[in-house]
């Protein structure tokens, strides 16, 4: 096996890198500002890199400390996961990590469900942009968005969507938004990370180039959508992800679903070695059943 840190190095440089501060790492691991700096330079030394700056006015984490850190602090998360559900006696636990979005507007409304069909399972969710790096032990299953391309996993397509142009019944009504082209002379509200922009949609439906400007750009497609309620522009999004959005009548289809474009955007992902466990077995299979019932 390749060489690995001791775990009280790597617990000391993370507690540094988190509280950005020598003194407050020391406090929150009941130890020395000194032991602190000695577990980190002894990591440092291990690693042949520098992974914090340090000056007169502080200590700042390096380039190759950052990554180092994303790294090593799921993996350590998911140790100390793994230890408290042993001390704890809870042998029945999933680890799901998910992309922001569909975990806020989809998931989380939905996990009542799950917990009352499965009140065995202790279901641990976290969620960011970043995916889940299975090798280090951070999930069992991983709800990914964006065009698949994970080689080595079983990927899992959760529903088709349609995602298509979204604003208040309101703001419809003042601006008289009745065809592809109206939307020429409103703000549109631009979500950086979604894999359909507003120039396929432009291409999809018109003949009509899209704005190359957008007064407002959100990087989640919770902030596009709770935007667009407020009256601040039109959101292009997902219908199955604004569902509760649409149902409360905060939202609506400018055009209607005809002018959709189709696609399947979230996945269920994992290793083909966690199938067997049980809980992750349920859980899949739980999901899809969710999954095959929504609909704009």
């Amino acid at each position: 096996m390749s060489f690995i840190p001791p775990v009280i190095s790597l617990q000391s440089f993370e507690a540094v890198a988190r509280r950005r501060s020598f003194a407050l790492a020391a406090a929150e691991l009941h130890v020395t500002a000194s032991a602190v700096s000695h577990q980190v330079a002894k990591l440092e030394s291990h690693l042949g890199v520098r992974l914090f700056e340090r000056s007169a006015h502080g200590v700042r984490i390096s380039v190759a400390g950052e990554n180092y850190l994303a790294r090593v602090g799921g993996a350590l998360s998911a140790l100390a996961s793994a230890t408290e559900d042993l001390r704890q006696g809870v042998s029945n636990s999933l680890y799901v990590h998910s992309a922001p979005s569909i975990a806020s507007l989809w998931l989380m409304s939905r996990l009542q469900g799950f917990a009352e069909a499965y009140p065995d399972i202790s279901l641990n969710l976290s969620a960011a942009h970043t995916p889940s790096d299975f090798e280090l032990g951070q999930a069992d299953i991983d709800i990914r968005y964006g065009v698949p391309n994970w080689p080595d996993l079983v990927v899992e397509p959760l529903f088709v969507e349609s995602i298509l142009p979204l604003a208040s019944p309101a703001f419809i009504q003042k601006h008289r938004l009745k065809r592809p082209e109206h939307l020429l002379g409103v703000k549109l509200i631009q979500s950086n990370v979604s894999v359909v922009q507003w120039t396929d949609w432009f291409v999809a439906f018109t003949d009509i180039r899209a704005p190359d400007r957008f007064p407002v750009r959100f990087d989640r497609a919770q902030m596009s959508l709770d935007a667009a309620t407020q009256g601040l522009g039109v959101a292009l999004e997902s219908a199955t992800i604004a569902g509760r959005h649409i149902a409360e009548r905060k939202l609506r289809p400018v055009f209607g679903l005809e002018k959709a474009i189709k696609l399947k955007a979230h996945f269920a992902v994992y290793p083909a070695r966690h199938a067997k466990r049980p809980p992750v077995e349920a859980f899949l299979a739980w999901l899809h059943r969710e999954a095959a019932t929504s609909s704009p």
